[in-house]
């Protein structure tokens, strides 16, 4: 038997409360995306965000592709754990919230190193120089175009570089899309279930899935 604690609202409470807090600005973001009712549900949640940060450092990453801006906190948690001189390349099909996430960004003082990108996310990865010249890309955007993203992340990572993908358990529903009710959730989980599996077979890569939120892979090219 595998061995797993189901994560309870008082457990991840407590869990919050053992790790290095957030500083004030991501606080303020925080508060201000889940103002905004149903659609805070994109945000990443905060012990992500923390870990966003901490593999940016550990793994001294200089540029990072981030897809999907919405407030920005996934875009924000990355230049905190750049160097001087780093860059986070962000993009969104919206900037409904852009001017909620420069605020924070400027507050964070991290502005400079955050150059936000309207438009297609594979447009915006197709549009960077050469191959193997970025450190880490995160996908968190629309489910159905992960197979796109991930066909185009994975040449531009250098060798010992990260992708992480987001949501891939996708409510649990990648065991079984035929079980979600929504047609486009047991299309979107039916994509995923594929790029998960892809992830695993790829010989350029090393992966592990973590049950962090709605799941998260983190794939180090060789």
């Amino acid at each position: 038997m595998a061995k797993h604690v189901p994560v309870n609202q008082v457990l991840r409470e407590y869990m919050l409360a053992s790790m290095t807090p957030p500083d004030p600005v991501v606080d303020s973001l925080v508060a201000a995306t889940e103002a905004l009712g149903d659609a805070a549900g994109m945000m990443v949640p905060v012990e992500q965000a923390s870990l966003l940060t901490l593999l940016a450092r550990i793994s001294g990453a200089r540029t990072v592709i981030d897809v999907g801006t919405f407030t920005g906190l996934s875009a924000l948690a990355f230049a905190r754990g750049l160097p001087p001189g780093g860059r986070v390349i962000t993009c969104d099909n919206s900037d409904r919230w852009l001017d909620l996430a420069r605020a924070h960004w400027t507050r964070a003082g991290v502005a400079d190193l955050i150059d936000f990108r309207l438009g297609p996310a594979a447009r915006t990865l197709r549009s960077l120089p050469g191959e193997r010249c970025v450190d880490i890309v995160f996908v968190d955007a629309d489910k159905a175009n992960y197979p796109t993203y991930y066909d185009l992340a994975v040449p531009l990572l250098r060798p010992g570089g990260l992708l992480l993908l987001d949501n891939v358990l996708l409510d649990g529903f990648v065991t079984a899309p035929e079980l979600a009710a929504e047609p486009l959730l047991r299309r979107c989980a039916a994509v995923m279930r594929e790029v998960n599996a892809a992830v695993a077979a790829d010989d350029r890569l090393e992966a592990v899935m973590l049950p962090l939120a709605d799941g998260l892979t983190v794939a180090r090219r060789r």
